[in-house]
C-alpha cells in the first residue's frame, strides 16, 4: 500500500509542475494603452515628454526610455530616442511613442517664444 501511495502522490507532483510550467502569461506583461505627457516646446527650445504604460493588470509604468518615438511633421518638431521634443518651426503636430507594439500620441502646437 505505501509503494501505491507514493506512486500517486508523485504522480500529483508530476502533475502540478507541468501545469506551471505551460501556465499562460499573466496579463501584467501585456501593454493595454500608452500615454504621453509633456509640455510643447517653443521654436528653438527642448522639453522632456514622458510615456507611461497602462498593463492589462492596471498597474503603470514608465517606459519613456524604452519606448520608439516618432514626430508626426519633423519640420515642426524633432524627438530623441529619449523622448526630448525639439521645437524647429512654429505649427501643430503629433508626438507618438510606441512600446510593445502599442502606441500613445499627443497633439503639439510649437510656437514661437
Amino acid at each position: 500500500m505505501k509503494g501505491r501511495l507514493a506512486s500517486i502522490g508523485i504522480a500529483f507532483v508530476v502533475a502540478g509542475f507541468a501545469a506551471a510550467c505551460s501556465s499562460s502569461p499573466t496579463s501584467s506583461t501585456t501593454t493595454a494603452s500608452v500615454a504621453i505627457t509633456g509640455a510643447a516646446p517653443t521654436v528653438g527650445s527642448t522639453a522632456q515628454f514622458t510615456a507611461t504604460a497602462t498593463m492589462g493588470n492596471g498597474t503603470t509604468q514608465d517606459v519613456t526610455s524604452s519606448a520608439t518615438w516618432q514626430s508626426g511633421d519633423a519640420a515642426i518638431a524633432t524627438v530623441s530616442s529619449a523622448g526630448v521634443v525639439t521645437g524647429v518651426a512654429a505649427g501643430s503636430t503629433t508626438v507618438t511613442a510606441t512600446y510593445q507594439s502599442v502606441s500613445g500620441s499627443d497633439a503639439i502646437a510649437v510656437a514661437f517664444p
